[in-house]
């Protein structure tokens, strides 16, 4: 068996052979010598039982060590434990963001970077001949499309084209399906750079990549939010709570902050990874811009119809979002209209993988 100390977080094998059957023990921590109480009673035995009259044995607790049960540090201490398992970014999307980062490339270097890749390369041409590109019917290859396109417009394709399969893909525990995760990622994507681009043009490419992989987290909570099914139908069920705050109150985290984790495992650029894990609540970012833009336009898209689950209509934007941004109502209206319009051009060429 294993057992983590919910103090520390060190993890340790205890030979099952050597535990009491049906009984609860405490042991020591060996690092941080806190007290660990293992239950090994049933749930039957165990619901009998009064409460712990010691404070600091209930809190001590480990309350199982069915992955059904864990809870706050113990399972996020698991889960980032896993995150090595998880599929990687595509290797593709990787190269291309280190050529964009190099202010030395160039787009040779996309255009050989693409046709390697004759998958991509596929759905890269695809892309480019979509109405939201304005080019279509117009892109014969990648070389044409590099030249029609520029730089960065290719290297926003290979980025799209590359990590598609990764968001288009069905989230049961999320109650999602293989294209509303996709179709929001691109909405806030989107809408991330026409945002971002109203403050800067050259911030609007590192927008657009943080917005389209802002709730990667839900891909590695999905199995962990399915096996508490029950948990999170019973929180939800007044119609009053968001998935967001359910995760909060049954996992003691949420999924902007295993998508902080997952980003850096990524190597992805500390800007748009503190933007990410803050982008429900910018205000906790202490004026991270960047994490105010993925809000708005997280709001935005859900704003459109393109959300995440029957609770997208209770997120609200928060207070002082568009003070800090410098915004009005008025420009959150012309943004909205251009969000729609623009994800609608992308999408005819560009479904899920």
């Amino acid at each position: 068996m294993r057992i983590a100390c919910p103090n520390c977080n060190k993890e340790y094998k205890i030979q099952d052979e050597k535990l009491p059957v049906g009984k609860k023990i405490a042991v020591k921590c060996p690092a941080c010598k806190n007290r660990i109480i293992i239950d090994l009673r049933s749930k039957s035995d165990q619901k009998k039982s009064p409460q712990a009259s010691n404070p600091d044995e209930k809190q001590n607790t480990a309350v199982s060590f069915n992955k059904k049960s864990l809870s706050g540090m113990t399972l996020k201490y698991g889960i980032l434990r896993t995150l090595g398992d998880l599929p990687v970014m595509p290797q593709i999307v990787q190269k291309a963001q280190e050529i964009l980062a190099n202010p030395d490339s160039d787009l040779k270097e996309l255009s050989r970077l693409i046709e390697i890749e004759q998958a991509i390369a596929t759905r890269v041409l695809k892309l480019a001949n979509s109405t939201y590109y304005g080019m279509s019917g117009k892109v014969a290859s990648v070389q044409h499309a590099s030249v029609l396109l520029g730089y960065k417009t290719l290297g926003e394709l290979i980025t799209l084209a590359g990590i598609s399969g990764l968001l288009g893909r069905s989230l049961k525990g999320y109650n999602l399906n293989s294209e509303e995760l996709w179709r929001h990622s691109i909405a806030v994507a989107i809408g991330s750079r026409i945002i971002a681009s109203r403050k800067d043009p050259e911030f609007g490419n590192e927008a657009f990549f943080a917005g389209l992989v802002h709730d990667v987290g839900k891909l590695v909570l999905d199995q962990h939010v399915y096996q508490r099914k029950d948990d999170f139908e019973m929180v939800m069920g007044d119609g009053q709570q968001t998935f967001l705050n359910a995760e909060k109150k049954i996992l003691g985290f949420d999924h902007s902050e295993i998508a902080f984790e997952l980003c850096q495992k990524w190597q992805i650029p500390s800007n748009q990874r503190v933007a990410i894990r803050f982008h429900h609540y910018p205000s906790k970012s202490k004026g991270h811009e960047l994490a105010y833009i993925l809000h708005m336009a997280d709001c935005i898209a859900m704003m459109n119809g393109y959300g995440t689950g029957n609770d997208s209509m209770m997120y609200e934007m928060e207070e002082g979002t568009l003070e800090f941004l410098c915004f009005q109502d008025k420009d959150v209206n012309a943004i909205r209209s251009q969000v729609l319009e623009s994800v609608e051009k992308m999408l005819e060429k560009m479904p899920a993988a």
